[in-house]
């Protein structure tokens, strides 16, 4: 296969050693063009129009995904995008019509779905292992925060970060959520409230089937970089990420025999081959999208149902956000 890649930032560099592993023909691009070279390079890649290729894959700042998946799909050429989608649901539904009327396949970057721990707790949902599923926690925290000009432009924690947490807990129940009530609080640098932002956050979400679910988040998680769920049900508790490295210690002595993850690239370090593996493998079969803008559509409306209560302190319903 002959496969393009925009952007050669963190995640992008990341995707494309994986991707010089997987395929024949490597074409790299990125605004800074020397940074591109230099990587062609060492990958024994080459520089070029990235759309001239049997599938895409986006990994540039969150502004120019819109742009970049339309023109993918006015081009017919398959493409994988790093979430979101877009940065807001306008921009988002442009997408999701674009792509209906070309039918080209898209995969949004939702890693955690090809991760091995959040595999199993769905496995063992849908097989009645845990019985009825009466409760879902959720933990996503950085180890520290990332810098003031990401901030600015990330959209918020809920939007940006857990917004992981939305869609891992749809993918995982096979629910969807109907109420949020979300708040935060502002513990460290101040330029999380000059740009409307906070440091740690809470919600409580309610599923269709009265489920409950709650997450907690923090941009200070100065243990390590911790990422969780559990899932209670009338039979058993499942929990993903209670792992040798998991950044927690018991007061009663139970030490994690491992260093803590230092980050989301090396605790998601296999998802994000799988999920890499998986798109290409649906290009090649013609296959349908392994997680798709519908998808990033829904996890975005539980983002912004978050901001909207967090903002009037109040419950939403996602009535009032979808459009």
């Amino acid at each position: 296969m002959r496969v393009g890649l925009l952007g050669l930032g963190r995640i992008g560099a990341f995707h494309a050693g994986t991707l010089a592993g997987l395929v024949e023909d490597l074409v790299v691009h990125d605004e800074n063009g020397e940074l591109a070279d230099r990587i062609a390079i060492a990958l024994n890649a080459r520089t070029g129009d990235p759309f001239d290729a049997d599938a895409v894959v986006i990994a540039t700042p969150t502004g120019s995904h819109a742009e970049l998946l339309i023109e993918a799909c006015a081009r017919g050429v398959p493409a994988f995008c790093e979430k979101p989608a877009a940065p807001d649901v306008p921009e988002t539904l442009k997408v999701r019509e674009a792509v209906q009327r070309s039918g080209v396949l898209v995969h949004i970057g939702f890693q955690r779905r090809f991760d091995a721990g959040y595999q199993a707790a769905r496995e063992a949902l849908l097989k009645g292992e845990l019985g009825r599923l009466d409760r879902v926690h959720m933990i996503t925290g950085d180890p520290a925060p990332p810098p003031a000009a990401y901030i600015a432009k990330s959209g918020g924690i809920f939007r940006d970060c857990h917004i992981h947490d939305f869609d891992a807990l749809r993918w995982v129940t096979g629910r969807e959520v109907e109420t949020v009530y979300a708040t935060g609080s502002n513990r460290g640098e101040s330029f999380f409230v000059e740009f409307g932002d906070v440091d740690n956050s809470a919600a409580v979400l309610t599923l269709d089937d009265g489920t409950l679910a709650t997450l907690q988040g923090s941009r200070y998680n100065g243990g390590g970089y911790d990422v969780r769920m559990e899932l209670a049900g009338t039979i058993a508790t499942r929990a993903v990420g209670l792992d040798p490295r998991v950044p927690l210690t018991s007061t009663e002595g139970l030490q994690p025999p491992g260093d803590p993850w230092p980050g989301f690239q090396s605790r998601f370090e296999a998802a994000y081959r799988a999920e890499l593996i998986a798109f290409l493998a649906a290009v090649q079969e013609t296959g349908e999208s392994p997680c798709s803008v519908d998808d990033a559509l829904a996890a975005l409306y539980i983002a912004e149902a978050a901001d909207l209560s967090r903002n009037h302190d109040r419950p939403v319903r996602l009535s009032e956000v979808v459009i």
